[in-house]
């Protein structure tokens, strides 16, 4: 895979001298949280500002994933790029791009992936500590935000494979919300309905306190204009049949 720089970004990036993959791997700065282990691999986040602009700067040397494609392995960043380039292309709202590039350095083989920061969004995690003080039509309004990033998702034939509230980015708007996906590590083509339920079910179950009219709203957002009140019956059915078989598998 080719280094990338967004177009955007580049004379900022050009300006600060951290538009090289070298410049940004020297780069000191302090981890927002502890990093990741996986064998003799590490992956690391940090926040910097250039130009008054938030970015979060990824870099992870030997943390590899596998597949039948890569038996071999390649960072878990790099297949995070393809996606979020991926989802762009078919225009589901997630993070904007701004720097990617790999090298491979004797046995090791490091990774840099530099984003925006989403700092005028906040995750849904936010929101919902917050959701005994939201007014009803703020409610309702979130709800049918992620119903709706939900079905631009599955229309777009992807599913997320980790669609939980942490990953969900809401940013308020005139009427309501619009919402954005991170993490796409994990996400890859849909296969059915039983994605579909899966993507749902994980971010109902983790919510874990949605009542019944809150997950219609949900659902009826996310069904658009065929979600009449007996195909949401349905999809709230199928959705409690994995939730129970979760709770069997605990």
């Amino acid at each position: 895979m080719t280094d990338f720089i967004s177009p955007e970004d580049a004379g900022a990036l050009r300006r600060a001298g951290l538009d090289s993959f070298d410049a940004l791997w020297a780069l000191e700065l302090d981890a927002v949280d502890a990093p990741n282990t996986l064998g003799d691999g590490w992956s690391s986040v940090y926040r910097l500002d250039i130009e008054g602009a938030g970015y979060y700067l990824k870099r992870q040397s030997n943390y590899l994933s596998r597949s039948l494609r890569r038996p071999l392995g390649e960072p878990t960043f790099a297949a995070e790029f393809r996606n979020i380039r991926r989802y762009q292309h078919k225009q589901v709202p997630t993070l904007n791009p701004v720097f990617f590039a790999q090298r491979r350095i004797g046995g090791t083989v490091r990774a840099v992936l530099l984003t925006r920061a989403l700092d005028d969004w906040q995750d849904l995690s936010c929101l919902l500590d917050q959701w005994p003080d939201l007014k009803l039509t703020c409610r309702r309004a979130v709800l049918s935000a992620c119903g709706h990033l939900a079905r631009q998702l599955h229309e777009s034939r992807e599913a997320h494979g980790c669609f939980y509230p942490k990953h969900i980015f809401l940013r308020e708007r005139p009427g309501g919300y619009e919402a954005c996906l991170i993490d796409l590590e994990k996400t890859r083509m849909l296969l059915g309905r039983r994605d579909r339920i899966r993507d749902l079910e994980a971010l109902i179950r983790r919510v874990g306190f949605w009542k019944e009219n809150e997950l219609r709203c949900l659902l009826a957002a996310y069904l658009g204009e065929g979600g009449n009140g007996r195909e949401i019956d349905a999809w709230l059915r199928r959705i409690q049949m994995r939730r129970q078989y979760k709770a069997a598998q605990a």
